[in-house]
């Protein structure tokens, strides 16, 4: 009996922590991902998008042979890329749609602000909380009913 470190059906195991190289955060400053945020694919003004591959959110023509040449993108920067070019999603959205942990999407989508291959639109902030005054004139006006 041959001992397998891997399901036959699923295929090796590649752990979270290997994608994102040990990492926990991205090297991107000032980038807060929550999961609301809408991740969205930049425009590539260099290159013309043939009929068939960036037209159905696909990578553009060399593009993919470009982003594995530099060694610190893995195969998942890519497929991100390739589904925020479909639409903008949201980084739970990301991670719902390649099965990945969150935090590792975190790191991933930040490597990809890094290199301005995608941006972050962060979600509205919350409404300002009223002043306190205005909170104890109403507590204060619940009372006198």
């Amino acid at each position: 009996m041959t001992d397998h470190w891997f399901d036959d059906a699923a295929g090796p195991v590649v752990r979270p922590y290997a994608m994102t190289r040990g990492r926990t955060r991205s090297g991107a400053k000032d980038t807060q991902l929550d999961l609301i945020a809408l991740v969205i694919a930049e425009s590539v003004d260099t290159a013309e998008p043939d009929a068939g591959s960036a037209a159905e959110g696909g990578l553009l023509p060399g593009e993919e042979d470009k982003l594995l040449s530099d060694h610190s993108f893995v195969p998942e920067h890519l497929d991100i890329l390739a589904l925020c070019r479909r639409s903008p999603l949201s980084v739970a959205e990301v991670a719902a749609e390649l099965d990945l942990p969150v935090g590792v999407v975190r790191v991933l989508i930040g490597d990809l602000v890094e290199a301005e291959l995608v941006r972050v639109t962060r979600p509205v902030p919350p409404a300002e909380l009223p002043d306190e005054s205005i909170l104890r004139e109403v507590i204060n006006g619940l009372r006198a009913l």
